[in-house]
């Protein structure tokens, strides 16, 4: 099993990076955790709603073009569903029974394409929160380590 962070957005400060990496770095081989970083679309100050949504739909098509076929897809939303770390564990060791490479996508500054949402496998939520993409990058990585630690009965989760 692979997991791909797919996210909107480049040149992260380093503290993101190495937050990001020493997490992925942690992983298992049979669980390990790739970046793969999307162009943002260019967005003009004078932009009206229309604009933004062309550039939704412009790192749709980037997004999907950089999909794995038949992975399973999470889009990370502040509106989608909510769960625990065990609840993490248990998906995780689901994906796991069935083969298939999870990709995690990360939206850019204005979040996710609605039909990107609507073909997604999950909308996760990390928290009802709106919280910095770099900092949605170290968590998903953090968590992902946490909830694959805690099926091979690691002790790093003590919750």
């Amino acid at each position: 099993m692979k997991f791909l962070a797919v996210t909107v957005g480049h040149r992260m400060p380093a503290w993101i990076e190495a937050g990001f990496e020493e997490y992925a770095r942690r992983l298992p081989r049979e669980a390990r955790l790739a970046l793969i970083e999307i162009k943002p679309e260019v967005r003009s100050s004078r932009a009206g709603a229309g604009a933004v949504q062309r550039a939704l739909q412009a790192e749709h098509r980037r997004i999907a073009a950089a999909l794995p076929g038949g992975c399973y897809k999470v889009v990370l939303d502040e509106r989608g569903k909510s769960f625990a770390t065990r609840q993490l564990c248990d998906s995780i060791a689901r994906w796991r029974g069935a083969g298939r490479d999870v990709a995690f996508i990360i939206g850019g500054a204005d979040g996710t394409a609605a039909a990107l949402k609507e073909q997604a496998d999950l909308v996760w939520s990390l928290s009802p929160l709106t919280l910095p993409h770099g900092l949605v990058r170290i968590v998903l990585a953090e968590q992902l380590y946490r909830a694959v630690s805690m099926l091979s009965g690691h002790p790093y989760h003590r919750g």
